[in-house]
Formats: C-alpha cells, sequence, structure tokens
C-alpha cells in the first residue's frame, strides 16, 4: 500500500507582474522546482494589454516572467523549460531574437506551439518551469 505525502507548497506572488485573471496563481514552488503560471502581455503597471507590436508584446511577457523570478528570488537563468503559445507560428523568428536578449546559453529547452486563441485574445502566452538551484 503506498503512502501518501503531502508536499508543502507555497505561493508565489507579486505586485510587478500582472494578477491572476483566473483561480490560479502567479506561480507555485514545490520541493526545488518554481512553476510559473502563463504570461500574457498585460503591464502591470497600467493593468493594460500591450498590443499591435508582437515584439512589444513578447517583450512584456518576459519582464512578467522575470518579475516573478524576481519574487521567488531566482533569475532568468534558473528557467529549465518554457512553453511558448502562439497564434501565429509565423512570430516565430521574433520569438527567438526576444529570447537571444534575454537568455545566454546554455538556454532552458522548449516548445513553441501554434494555437487557435489565447486568453484575452493575445497572440502570445510563455509558461515556466525554474529550479532554485542550478
Amino acid at each position: 500500500m503506498m503512502q501518501k505525502v503531502k508536499m508543502k507548497k507555497h505561493i508565489i506572488n507579486t505586485e510587478d507582474a500582472p494578477k491572476p485573471v483566473g483561480p490560479y496563481s502567479q506561480a507555485v514552488k514545490a520541493g526545488n522546482l518554481i512553476f510559473i503560471s502563463g504570461q500574457i502581455p498585460i503591464d502591470p503597471k497600467k493593468d493594460a494589454l500591450v498590443v499591435g507590436d508582437f515584439t512589444a508584446e513578447t517583450r512584456q511577457v518576459f519582464d512578467n516572467i522575470e518579475a516573478v523570478c524576481r519574487a521567488a528570488s531566482i533569475g532568468l537563468e534558473n528557467i529549465v523549460k518554457l512553453n511558448i503559445f502562439l497564434t501565429d507560428l509565423s512570430n516565430f523568428d521574433e520569438v527567438n531574437q526576444a529570447m537571444l536578449q534575454r537568455f545566454s546559453a546554455p538556454f532552458p529547452a522548449r516548445a513553441t506551439i501554434q494555437v487557435s486563441k489565447l486568453p484575452m485574445n493575445v497572440n502570445i502566452e510563455i509558461d515556466a518551469i525554474a529550479v532554485l538551484e542550478i
């Protein structure tokens, strides 16, 4: 018979990233891992979407992820996995350019998926998994 072990979860929240638009946390720390919820291009200072310029939208998403990382006392270098959701894969090269501005080798593992629609009709959403110690 397997014994249930209750894992302690720590919720990470910051005013420097958008408030969740549903019943979820900005990030959850479980053990040595931090699971960062999908971030969309909402500017938390203005509480408004960044729209019209895909590069600016992508930059805002990475700003939001970085803010959540800071709240967890880590940096982007601690991210080991990204899931990138795009409504148009023709923006793939722009995502790569944005990543090169924020990340250096060794790069995190990554999946990039085209989807038909994202929350609030945005063009990009990214979630991440980070580790506390690399």
